[in-house]
């Protein structure tokens, strides 16, 4: 999706969309393909697998081990 199509889901104006993510992308959080006058954004599914997998850690908490 362009910045513009993100933004007409949003109540925030399309530069602050474009400059969230140019944020984003520079994170590695998204990524983006110009295309003549646009820039077509779409969310880097490695990163967010890890960061899913990261959280899914804490909702899985190992036995503690005691020392003895």
């Amino acid at each position: 999706m362009t910045a513009g199509e993100i933004a007409d889901a949003f109540d925030f104006s399309k530069p602050t969309i474009s400059h969230h993510l140019d944020l984003l992308r520079q994170a590695g959080l998204v990524e983006s393909v110009k295309q003549g006058q646009y820039i077509y954004y779409s969310l880097n599914t490695t990163v967010m697998d890890e960061i899913v997998t990261w959280f899914i850690q804490f909702s899985n908490p190992k036995k503690s081990k005691t020392k003895k």
